[in-house]
């Protein structure tokens, strides 16, 4: 380990988001600890890093299990022995069906990968950062723009997006006595797999079925190392990046 670079944790880093800032914050100069439920797409971006001179190290852990989420903060504890930050990515959707069609199953992965993941990964964290010396670290929670404004047929996945933003802003003010930042970045149509359905048409709430714009990914990830460059004793609570011409504004 190179003690003078800052460590940071990316949930779900094996692709999309998680992969475009763990390369980004990489270049800012962070050790970046990689994690996810597929230990080959890990592989493939700590590779990609090496390739470049970063130093990335890939954990696989299932986010919604404590004792894997345990594990992986035990491991980061061990190699890194402090986190500076933890990008808090991981996250999964559910078929889009009428609410009444939605299996308490798919329910209860959404909630428990993308809510709960997020819960327990802040909890781990803030063990480290409290103990740690020098102390205190960063946050930061994906959310998204259906945590403002949901889609038609989003019940679970707007749900745990509203509860991931109660827990952001508990998470900051529980973090304040301690110098732990936390906020989160709000995401529209970054083009990543998980966003592909609306480059073939995506149900809008009067019914029609719209192709909509997309942005790069890598937009993302500038906006996720912005927020990382900040000092401890400055923080963007909320900041949303989008596609700037999708139907959000006025959606509805």
């Amino acid at each position: 380990m190179n003690e003078s670079r800052k460590v940071a944790l990316i949930t779900g880093g094996g692709s999309g988001v998680g992969k475009a800032s763990a390369l980004a914050l990489a270049r800012q100069g962070y050790s970046v600890v990689l994690s996810g439920r597929r230990q080959e797409p890990l592989g493939a971006v700590v590779n990609e890093g090496a390739s470049l001179g970063f130093e990335m190290k890939a954990v696989p852990a299932d986010v919604g299990s404590p004792s894997s989420v345990e594990s992986l903060f035990g491991e980061v504890s061990e190699r890194f022995g402090r986190l500076d930050l933890l990008f808090n990515n991981a996250g999964v959707s559910a078929p889009a069906v009428p609410i009444e069609d939605q299996s308490y199953d798919q329910w209860l992965d959404v909630i428990n990968t993308n809510l709960g993941g997020a819960f327990l990964c802040t909890k781990y964290a803030f063990r480290l950062m409290k103990a740690q010396r020098p102390r205190g670290g960063r946050i930061i929670n994906n959310g998204s723009v259906s945590a403002h404004m949901p889609r038609p047929h989003s019940a679970p996945y707007t749900a745990s997006k509203h509860g991931v933003t109660g827990l952001t802003r508990a998470t900051a003010l529980d973090g304040r006595s301690y110098d732990i930042a936390c906020g989160q970045i709000d995401i529209g149509n970054a083009s990543t797999d998980m966003s592909a359905p609306v480059t073939s048409g995506v149900l809008q709430a009067d019914g029609s079925t719209l192709v909509e714009p997309q942005m790069d990914v890598e937009n993302v990830a500038l906006a996720v190392a912005f927020m990382a460059s900040l000092p401890l004793n400055a923080n963007v609570m909320f900041l949303t990046v989008m596609a700037t011409k999708m139907p959000f504004v006025g959606r509805g």
